[in-house]
């Protein structure tokens, strides 16, 4: 039976009530601890899904490893075949595979074999008919996403291949805009429809009249499991998005493990979890264009409609290179982030803006808490190490307030940055709750930025060698 959206979404907020409700307790108690009261109980529930040893392989449908035939319908055939039969795995073997969209179905495991490279077309047709999609933070029809699923349940991309967006100067890349992108002048851009779509979203235009697609400009993420549940993506290499690259939208329980990514266009973010609940993100290299994994929920009106924050995250033993920034959360989060959890990670490149960021404002509005940071190890970073920013884009131009609160980073060491702290509330919502302890900030070149903070504490924290209690 189809799940409806109302239903999902209520099912999505209220499946996760008890243990949202939990941290805001837990916060306040004499001696609770949210590492030890709370991250276990979202790992206990976030369980990979398992196939039987059923193989269905796609050139057995008629693909073909020269990366010059069609492969589309061997990929749906195969797909089909195997959804037929109940469970399994559709396997890629070793070569080159053109294609256009990948849907996957419940119960189907996408294994890309090592040696096996899958090479999405740069002919934006072949990602048609439209979907069903959220671009941005707001729900569209839009080209399909080049992996997508919709409503299904235990699906997986796995294997130790590599996803080839061929995105580049030439093709996706130059709709973006800018130059440096490719786009020269009298090139088509997505400025108008990306500004359409906005517009449609804040006076409420129903979604089934958000058609773009054909002759329209808004790229297409790479992988997005729509309002799916048991959720895998696992050890392959991803390069050249049109845009983000997994972005799961939401979805329950999702493991995202093993991954490579190296994508360096417009709006590459890595991984980019929306709305979801108990997500898993673990040992995974990310060196993208944009940020290397960003928590959202949302943008502004459409945000919150749907009423459906992303919650009960956990990021750990991941690497971090090129970014904006490293672990993010916003900026599309009007329908709140609680309960991430990152540690043991290790973000650094002279090319990474900022190690642990947000991005919040007037016109988001989100309710972000119960962020919790520690063992974090970071080389050098070319602004601050931590961020958080309620001046991003609009800034205080809005009607709704930006919340942060609860946010604790624990055993932190940077070893360059502009900055150790660049945190700016605004006037009538400050940041509440900030705690920093035993963590070390080496090389930093400026001071720190402080702006509208309250109930700060700092224990056991150095700037270039110096204490530092107050922020």
């Amino acid at each position: 039976m189809t799940t409806t959206r109302r239903e999902f979404i209520k099912d999505l907020v209220l499946g996760g009530a008890a243990i949202a409700l939990a941290p805001r307790l837990i916060a306040f108690g004499a001696a609770a601890d949210p590492w030890q009261t709370v991250m276990p109980s979202i790992l206990e529930r976030i369980k990979p899904p398992r196939f039987p040893n059923r193989t269905f392989y796609v050139n057995r449908y008629g693909a073909k490893g020269d990366g010059k035939t069609d492969c589309t319908a061997a990929f749906r055939d195969a797909i089909n075949e195997c959804a037929k039969a109940g469970s399994g795995r559709v396997v890629v073997p070793e070569g080159t595979y053109l294609t256009g969209a990948i849907h996957l179905k419940s119960n189907v495991n996408l294994e890309v074999s090592e040696g096996a490279t899958i090479k999405f077309s740069t002919n934006p047709k072949d990602f048609l008919p439209v979907v069903f999609s959220r671009w941005e933070g707001v729900e569209v029809f839009n080209y399909s996403p080049f992996i997508y699923a919709f409503e299904q349940r235990n699906i997986a991309i796995t294997g130790k291949g590599t996803l080839d967006g061929q995105s580049n100067a030439e093709h996706w890349w130059p709709w973006n805009g800018r130059p440096q992108y490719g786009w020269k002048e009298g090139m088509p851009l997505q400025r108008s429809d990306r500004n359409a779509l906005l517009a449609m979203a804040e006076k409420g235009v129903a979604v089934r009249e958000r058609v773009f697609g054909e002759g329209h400009y808004l790229r297409p993420q790479f992988i997005q499991p729509y309002r799916c549940q048991n959720v895998l993506i696992d050890g392959v290499t991803i390069k050249n998005s049109p845009m983000w690259e997994i972005h799961p939208v939401l979805c329950r329980n999702v493991t995202v493990q093993n991954v490579h990514i190296n994508s360096h266009g417009p709006n590459n973010d890595g991984c980019n979890p929306e709305s979801c609940s108990d997500v898993l993100i673990k040992d995974s290299y990310f060196d993208t264009g944009d940020d290397c994994i960003a928590i959202k929920s949302g943008r502004n009106a459409d945000g919150r409609r749907l009423k459906a924050p992303a919650e009960n995250i956990i990021v750990q033993d991941c690497v971090m290179k090129d970014g904006h920034g490293g672990i993010t959360v916003g900026s599309e989060i009007s329908g709140g982030v609680r309960n991430l959890f990152a540690q043991n990670c290790r973000l650094d490149s002279p090319n990474l803006d900022h190690a642990l960021r947000v991005k919040n404002n007037a016109m988001r509005g989100g309710v972000l808490e119960n962020l919790h940071f520690r063992n974090i190890e970071v080389g050098q970073v070319a602004h601050a190490v931590i961020t958080i920013d309620f001046n991003y884009e609009e800034g205080a131009k809005g009607s709704f307030t930006p919340v942060v609160r609860d946010y604790t980073v624990d055993r932190l060491h940077s070893t360059k940055s502009k900055h150790a702290l660049d945190v700016q509330g605004l006037p009538g919502a400050p940041i509440v709750n900030l705690r920093l302890t035993n963590c070390t900030f080496d090389n930093v070149a400026e001071g720190n930025i402080v702006k509208n903070v309250k109930d700060a504490t700092l224990a056991n924290v150095k700037i270039n060698g110096k204490p530092v209690d107050v922020v």
